[in-house]
Order: structure tokens, then C-alpha cells, then sequence
């Protein structure tokens, strides 16, 4: 079952630092990211950026911008 995390990051400004992207802190869910019959869970960060578009990350690859 998805469900959301609380972060003290949220709707703050950060940065994916895999990617550079940055932008508002939306939301961290705990999701099945597993693409096999074995589950896999990890806490997804989601970056709304300037554009509009939201991202998706792992919450350890986020930092406050």
C-alpha cells in the first residue's frame, strides 16, 4: 500500500542531485517500485520544477536548494 512520509522539506526549494533538477518538494511516498513479482519498496521524492513538470527521485538524493 502507497503511502505518504512526512519531510521537513517539503513544498521547500531543493535540488536532485542526480540530475541538477531543481524545484518545490511536493510530496514523499513510499512506493513498490518493483518491476518483478518480488516487491520492492523505496521512498520517492516529488519535484514539481518551474516548468510545471514533476520528477521523481529517491528521497536520499534530495537537498535543500
Amino acid at each position: 500500500m502507497y503511502e505518504y512520509v512526512p519531510h521537513r522539506l517539503l513544498r521547500k526549494h531543493v535540488r536532485d542531485i542526480a540530475s541538477g533538477a531543481e524545484g518545490e518538494l511536493m510530496a514523499v511516498i513510499n512506493e513498490n517500485v518493483s518491476e518483478t513479482a518480488v516487491e520492492r519498496w523505496a521512498e520517492l521524492a516529488y519535484i514539481r520544477l518551474a516548468s510545471g513538470r514533476e520528477i521523481t527521485t529517491v528521497i536520499d538524493n534530495i537537498e535543500s536548494a
